[in-house]
């Protein structure tokens, strides 16, 4: 039998992590995306497998096994990631995120903005079980209105991403509640109904907070916002006919379509609404003369769906809001998620992240401190692994037979691993959700975590229950 790394040597490749990224963040700042944090958890990854090899006698098949099937399992996500990509350039060019800015700023009152918009999300998300469909959608139309009421763009991430991961977390259609309940063997409904005690105490802690701000925020004048509507108007072509594109991307959406497929149609609807009501727009995107007709509008579509666009306005936060990044724009993130996914296959495959957790195994002593070491199991599988369904899985497997020789049903961990793992994912800057958010909303992670307040407030929520020992039942 090899012998499994002490949870100290388990550590070395975790320091190497943070010192690498702290000194290439320090040193590239916004750029650190666009190469160093790659190398940063390569390097690491090479860590891990010469400890491995080296002390271990763990052979290079093992890693290599562990590596592939990580980034096989997060194959779909990455598509998808690409998707995205072209339809936030297509809904943007279009006119279609325009047109939701134009008429949100006049239906949504800036003193309610914040509360409204994390209500909308956590609406969408339920709907449609998926918080990156709800955020790279909805999620970038809410940006706009926020930005043009005078927000920080903080606040308005942190509660798109609240909203988005209410209705991600208790959704019967999210693949992350699916894949907790079922990794801990609890009915999917159940699990569920029993997330509720802590999700709803959360979401409303929440609302309340972004109430206070709302009512508290100085909102730009009415001159401002009507400036930057009229800079929206006179750019683009504003019509109710162009919300026919959201309305049928949630018909796709009710209807339960494939991920993949809503987000692909949405796009190429977008598209042919480009080129029927902004042709004047994808012929400037072009750099072709008027003259050139057909041609000119093709290559402007083309280039809005794979790559960067920018559009000069009368209005200076408005001509940084419409510029786009395509699929081109994805690149940095894509090739992120296949790093740290390496990084995590080595470490599970060299028996660190096994070593590292079986230490909080030994706090287990009570309800509150098993349910603790469960958070802060999660939370640590999460910054590891870089990849919340490697840490669902993980964290579920990893406990299952503890809370049932301690006599807990299974729905107490399935729900402790949601308000852990689930939530707090996109909360870190090198995870797959931290940097797909981060991308998508053009907001660095560290900017909108402190005010990503359901995510926060979720796994404190799960250790207070637990203390106060609410409809914690044990089995017979």
């Amino acid at each position: 039998m090899k012998k499994a790394p002490s949870p100290l040597v388990s550590l070395i490749p975790l320091v190497v992590l943070v010192i690498m990224l702290f000194a290439t963040i320090r040193t590239f700042g916004s750029d650190a995306l666009s190469g160093g944090s790659q190398v940063s958890l390569l390097t690491t990854t090479a860590v891990c497998i010469l400890i491995g090899m080296g002390f271990y006698k763990i052979g290079w098949k093992d890693f290599e096994l562990a590596i592939t099937n990580n980034i096989t399992g997060v194959s779909t996500a990455l598509i998808i990631l690409l998707i995205i990509g072209a339809l936030s350039g297509a809904w943007m060019i279009s006119g279609v995120v325009p047109t939701l800015i134009y008429y949100g700023v006049q239906i949504i009152h800036p003193s309610f903005f914040l509360t409204s918009t994390c209500i909308i999300c956590a609406l969408v998300s339920v709907m449609t079980g998926s918080s990156w469909t709800t955020i790279a959608t909805i999620g970038i139309a809410l940006m706009g209105i926020g930005k043009a009421q005078g927000f920080e763009e903080g606040w308005i991430a942190g509660a798109i991403i609240s909203g988005a991961y209410f209705g991600d977390k208790i959704s019967p259609l999210s693949d992350t509640t699916i894949l907790a309940a079922s990794v801990t063997d609890t009915p999917l409904f159940r699990h569920i109904r029993y997330m509720l005690i802590t999700t709803v105490p959360s979401l409303i802690i929440t609302l309340v907070i972004f109430t206070v701000a709302g009512l508290s925020h100085n909102a730009g004048s009415t001159e401002h916002i009507a400036e930057f509507s009229a800079a929206l108007a006179g750019k683009f072509h504003i019509t109710p006919w162009l919300l026919i594109v959201p309305v049928v991307t949630g018909v796709l959406i009710a209807r339960r379509v494939p991920s993949v497929i809503t987000l692909f149609l949405s796009a190429a609807l977008a598209g042919a609404f480009a080129v029927f009501f902004q042709p004047d727009l994808l012929q400037e995107i072009s750099g072709l003369q008027n003259s050139e007709g057909t041609q000119s509008i093709f290559k402007g579509l083309m280039m809005t769906l794979y790559g960067g666009t920018s559009l000069q306005t009368s209005n200076e936060a408005l001509t940084e809001l419409v510029a786009t990044r395509g699929m081109a724009g994805m690149m940095n993130t894509v090739w992120l998620i296949i790093c740290a996914m390496c990084f995590g296959g080595a470490m599970t495959a060299g028996g660190m992240l096994g070593s590292i957790t079986s230490v909080f195994v030994r706090f287990m002593k009570n309800t509150v401190s098993m349910v603790a070491s469960t958070v802060c199991s999660g939370i640590f599988l999460n910054l590891a692994t870089a990849d919340q369904y490697i840490s669902i899985i993980l964290t579920g497997n990893m406990f299952r037979d503890i809370y049932e020789k301690k006599g807990y049903e299974s729905c107490l961990l399935s729900r402790t691993t949601e308000d852990s793992v689930t939530v707090t994912s996109v909360l870190i800057p090198w995870n797959t959700c931290g940097m797909t958010q981060a991308t998508i909303l053009s907001v660095p992670t560290l900017v909108y975590l402190p005010y990503c307040f359901f995510n926060i407030i979720s796994p404190l929520m799960s250790i207070t229950i637990a203390a106060i020992g609410y409809k914690i039942v044990r089995r017979k």
